[in-house]
């Protein structure tokens, strides 16, 4: 099952990737104002996949990626893939879990993880 990532660029801007079950992105959204937005997106490629265009491409690198979008407007992009068919089974990948998957989001959290003074004392190092 794949999950859904949303998060915050350092511009402040929102954004999200769609991840394997084992972590592995397979594409990264544009970004969004508001995370409204990248809310909306979310529910409408799980919803309406259907409705979507997956557009391959071979870059100048002899690497493939696709494009993800709608009514001519791209909103994602994936990862590099070494080989046409590791393509094909990202965009397989996709419409076998995007139903299923989760939604985490990290995007409120300027740190996920705490630094290291608050969670030990002095004496323990």
């Amino acid at each position: 099952m794949g999950t859904f990532v949303i998060s915050k660029r350092f511009n402040g801007d929102f954004k999200f990737i769609f991840a394997t079950r084992r972590g592995k992105t397979i594409f990264t959204s544009i970004g969004c104002k508001h995370k409204s937005d990248s809310e909306l997106m979310i529910a409408a490629i799980k919803e309406n996949l259907g409705q979507f265009t997956f557009t391959k491409i071979r870059n100048a690198g002899g690497k493939y990626i696709f494009r993800i979008s709608k009514d001519g407007l791209v909103l994602a992009n994936s990862r590099k893939y070494s080989t046409e068919l590791r393509l094909q089974k990202g965009i397989d990948e996709i419409h076998k879990y995007v139903h299923l998957s989760e939604i985490l989001d990290f995007s409120e959290n300027d740190f996920v993880f705490p630094d290291a003074e608050s969670v030990f004392s002095e004496e323990e190092f």
